[in-house]
């Protein structure tokens, strides 16, 4: 029965008092984070290691979760960050001929707290009528009003890109090297880095901080800028190394890097009432006019606005809401997308945006002194 504390032994407090017990699985750890919600209907496992979460709770609004296991090929990341995931059903004996480990043990391993049997619909509906809020997750005899003090005391982390970037210098290397691209890192998924790979790019991924002589020094064919979680305001750093590279070399984002890019046009971004956190989001190519099913996962947008005093072109456009999810600056070489073309849940819908990516490079051998 929802919300009621027979037989469980976690719950999840609303910043307004709201009470939903359950079961716990994954790591047993209290927790005070954002509640958002996701509608993919598969992927669990690489919403569970997309760093663009850190420090979310994530509520899967597809039913059945953990049937099929988890597997050594589909992480999106080495060391999953995200806060906690939250199901209606949870599933401990999977049955795939590829998984590995349940996602209970992976849970475990990572530190990351699950809750089952909940009413992930009513939460959902919380979410999308009031917004995404904050919640504590606690053992389910935690008093209330100790609850509901820690939660007033609980604001959202300014640091989290600090604390999932590269803390190094790597480089990923083709088979047959055509482009030098270096990707600036503030939470990159590892299937960004497999399709530049497939493109031919050696990819050097560097620290969000990393400043533009160091990267100048690298001598790129073009800056990619990555995903990642929190409000892109929080690293002044990355913007002003953005700055710096406008009309000197390609450069492509994606998600938090779209707004990176829009931020070091002069452009604003705002936060979303709940965010975009699905596989089925539907957007228009305003350049073809077909549209594309692209998968997201972001809490901020670019403010459409503010875009009118840049140079900057509106490219994409979602269907949902008409929020801004495309620009591009045609003179400066420099184009980005808020959605993953990498995810392809299309499937291969937005495949064309790394294209694009090698066509400019191709046409543009930047000489450095």
């Amino acid at each position: 029965m929802f919300n009621s504390n027979l037989d469980t032994d976690i719950k999840i407090i609303l910043e307004d008092g709201q009470e939903f017990y359950g079961h716990s699985f994954g790591a047993r750890t209290e927790k005070l984070l954002e509640l958002v919600f996701n509608t993919s209907v598969i992927g669990y496992q690489e919403i569970l290691s997309d760093l663009s979460y850190t420090g979310q709770a994530v509520i899967l609004t597809y039913p059945l979760i953990g049937n099929y296991g988890m597997n050594d090929s589909d992480y999106e990341c080495e060391n999953p960050a995200i806060g906690a995931l939250i199901v209606r059903e949870y599933n401990n004996e999977p049955s795939n001929f590829r998984s590995t480990a349940t996602l209970d043990d992976v849970m475990k391993k990572f530190n990351i707290t699950g809750v089952s049997g909940v009413d992930t619909r009513k939460l959902t509906r919380i979410i999308r009528n009031f917004g995404s809020c904050k919640a504590l997750i606690t053992s389910a005899d935690t008093p209330l009003n100790e609850c509901l003090e820690k939660l007033s005391g609980f604001d959202f982390p300014k640091d989290t890109v600090s604390k999932v970037s590269t803390k190094k210098i790597f480089e990923i290397y083709p088979e047959r090297e055509l482009f030098n691209v270096v990707a600036i890192d503030c939470g990159i998924k590892f299937n960004i880095l497999r399709s530049l790979v497939k493109k031919n790019c050696r990819v050097t991924v560097v620290p969000y901080g990393t400043p533009s002589q160091v990267i100048t020094a690298l001598k790129p064919d073009g800056i990619f800028i990555s995903n990642g979680p929190g409000d892109p305001n929080d690293i002044p750093e990355t913007i002003e190394t953005v700055k710096n590279f406008i009309g000197l070399c390609p450069v492509f984002g994606i998600c938090l890097g779209h707004q990176i890019i829009s931020l070091a046009y002069g452009a604003k971004t705002y936060k979303l009432k709940f965010g975009h956190h699905g596989a089925n989001h539907p957007v228009k190519n305003l350049t073809t006019g077909k549209i594309e099913i692209t998968s997201q996962n972001h809490s901020y947008a670019v403010d459409i606005e503010s875009l009118k005093n840049t140079p900057l072109k509106i490219t994409h456009v979602n269907l949902l809401d008409k929020t801004v999810e495309g620009v591009e600056c045609v003179q400066d070489k420099i184009f980005s997308v808020q959605y993953h073309p990498e995810s392809a849940p299309g499937p291969n819908d937005s495949g064309y945006l790394f294209d694009k990516f090698i066509e400019i490079m191709r046409g543009n051998k930047f000489h450095y002194a």
